[in-house]
């Protein structure tokens, strides 16, 4: 029953979703596929898979005991945090902070957190900014 709520949800988000798309303003200046084929995209494809899960539920899901649901909620609490802090410290110190937490919980050790933190942080910097020229969000430090 519980995978079947959540498929309905899922739906209502993608449904959702999709008229946010289609309620973004196109300029003059936009390219031939246009700022609405990606949203959309996005939009198909979790409608499409909440759909999945409404027709083919799992017979009954194991739910985690409570300790693992306190870890889930943390990594919600640090996502919201990682999406509030982007511009007040900068893609680069959020990101680094937030993959080193989440690298944390799934089982690394501190120092290996720390250095997928960096290293997922300044390389995705590295190509997103450098390479493909796609603004991030700067901080103090100016990335």
């Amino acid at each position: 029953m519980s995978d079947r709520i959540f498929g309905v949800v899922g739906i209502l988000l993608a449904i959702g979703f999709a008229i946010s798309a289609l309620a973004i303003e196109e300029s003059f200046l936009s390219d031939a596929v246009g700022p609405k084929a990606f949203p959309l995209i996005i939009a198909a494809v979790l409608g499409l898979s909440s759909l999945a899960i409404v027709l083919r539920p799992d017979l009954e899901p194991e739910w985690p005991a409570l300790g693992r649901l306190a870890e889930i909620a943390a990594a919600v609490v640090v996502m919201i945090l990682y999406a509030q802090l982007l511009t007040v410290v900068g893609f680069v110190i959020a990101t680094a902070f937030a993959a080193a937490y989440l690298a944390w919980r799934l089982g690394s050790s501190a120092l290996e957190a720390v250095a997928v933190g960096i290293g997922s942080s300044v390389g995705i910097y590295v190509i997103f900014h450098l390479i493909l020229g796609l603004s991030l969000a700067e901080g103090p430090l100016g990335f």
